[in-house]
């Protein structure tokens, strides 16, 4: 199935309420106490034909997929968090230019879907909408790259400890891992580029 393929079949998705469906797919929403982070985007994956699959690695191929929770704010839907796109190795951020990385092919293989939330039970979630990630080549790519190449600059001048989550307007570089001691980091887009990328503000 392609992008476009894809984005097609999402549309009929469209609010439709991703609970019921996780129990047509057999997919585990709480267990013992503890919910599945990860259970909308397994429900859109099923609902897409992809079956259960732990084998790390592109989703559908050559692009990816990314489910991210949104909310009702003033009447519109805006995400309810950052969201990660790729882990930072920091011998291969130094090395490499933006329009070579590993963040900017990422990001152009991604389908990104908005899924409602109400409340950490997530009793239902609806499913918004899917866009595919466009960065163009315009201002919007142009302040993703300015953001990399600014992180880009810290890690090969200071390694990736010296880089914090304050930096970039876009995308930020921030720790992802179990515990506060987690020396690893990954790529984050921030709310105003999945809002953006989402189409949202329209």
């Amino acid at each position: 199935m392609t992008r476009d393929e894809a984005i097609a079949k999402l549309a009929g998705l469209v609010g439709q309420d991703l609970r019921p469906l996780a129990d047509t797919y057999r997919v585990t929403v709480w267990k013992n106490g503890k919910k599945n982070k990860g259970w909308a985007g397994d429900v859109v994956e099923r609902f897409l034909g992809l079956p259960a699959n732990p084998v790390q690695g592109p989703d559908f191929g050559d692009w990816e997929l990314k489910v991210v929770p949104l909310r009702k704010v003033g009447g519109r839907w805006q995400p309810k968090e950052t969201m990660a796109v790729t882990m930072i190795a920091a011998d291969n951020v130094a090395a490499t230019p933006f329009e070579h990385s590993h963040l900017l092919d990422k990001l152009r293989s991604l389908v990104i879907c908005g899924r409602e939330s109400v409340s950490e039970k997530d009793d239902h979630a609806r499913f918004v909408k899917a866009a595919a990630f466009d960065l163009g080549d315009g201002a919007l790519y142009r302040q993703v790259q300015d953001d990399y190449e600014s992180l880009r600059a810290l890690i090969r001048h200071g390694g990736l400890a010296s880089v914090t989550g304050r930096i970039g307007l876009l995308v930020q570089a921030r720790t992802k891992g179990p515990g506060h001691g987690s020396t690893t980091r990954a790529f984050y887009a921030r709310t105003s580029l999945v809002a953006r990328l989402l189409r949202l503000e329209s």
